[in-house]
């Protein structure tokens, strides 16, 4: 009899031992999930820190600190003449985003490349009416007003969003070569007789150089769209 109640407490002890480890185990469980998820909620906030900075896009060209203000380089004052006969000044893209690039019409290498891509920036941007395309001809002794009007009407766009300039050579290689860091100029050993850079240029609404995209390259000129939309969202 008294070894059976001996077992019995034995057991009795043993049963208790285990519900006792269950509820360790269970404990221990509870906090490494509450640990866990504490891990993903930070590495989660973390990341989206990162992504938000990753937002904002450079800017390029030289920039001066003054006091406790920093002076970024902008695009200098133009005045050129559009499609329609109508003055284009740094005031026509007051408060809006502009993609620019330079080209004449009778480019037979990378022109109809770019013009190709830069529609796709045209159609992309419809919905957006801060956005606005600037396209300096580099041929203004060809490329006359009736020319780009001509030219313009072929690709169908509208002159409110896209404008097609022209004016006096030298201001045009200058502001392309000072302003924009693009390359535009004369050179008889080409075989239209120019050479001028592929790139389109994204400017934010301060007239800033905020990217710098192969306009004969589909995936650079995605990336333009989606940096257009970037740079809206940044200076909402």
């Amino acid at each position: 009899m008294l070894e059976v109640a001996y077992s019995l407490r034995v057991a009795g002890y043993r049963l208790l031992d285990t519900a006792g480890f269950y509820k360790v185990s269970n404990l221990k469980l509870a906090v490494s999930r509450i640990r866990y998820q504490m891990l993903i909620v930070i590495s989660i906030a973390l990341f989206s820190s990162c992504q938000v900075r990753e937002t904002k896009l450079p800017i390029y060209g030289e920039r001066e600190v003054v006091g406790t203000d920093t002076v970024y380089h902008t695009i200098a004052p133009f005045a050129f003449v559009d499609q329609d006969s109508a003055w284009v000044t740094n005031e026509t893209f007051k408060d809006k985003i502009y993609v620019t690039d330079f080209f004449f019409t009778t480019c037979r290498t990378i022109c109809p490349i770019m013009k190709t891509q830069m529609l796709r920036v045209y159609e992309a941007t419809a919905e957006m009416p801060d956005v606005k395309i600037l396209s300096h001809t580099i041929d203004p002794e060809y490329d006359t007003v009736t020319l780009l009007h001509d030219f313009a009407k072929r690709l169908g766009v509208e002159s409110n969003r896209w404008h097609f300039v022209t004016g006096v050579k030298d201001s045009i290689y200058k502001i392309a070569q000072t302003s924009y860091f693009a390359t535009a100029m004369e050179d008889k050993t080409e075989p239209d007789g120019f050479i001028h850079s592929g790139a389109f240029l994204l400017i934010d609404k301060k007239q800033r150089i905020r990217g710098k995209y192969d306009g004969t390259k589909e995936e650079d000129v995605n990336r333009l769209i989606i940096d257009i939309k970037r740079l809206r969202r940044d200076e909402d």
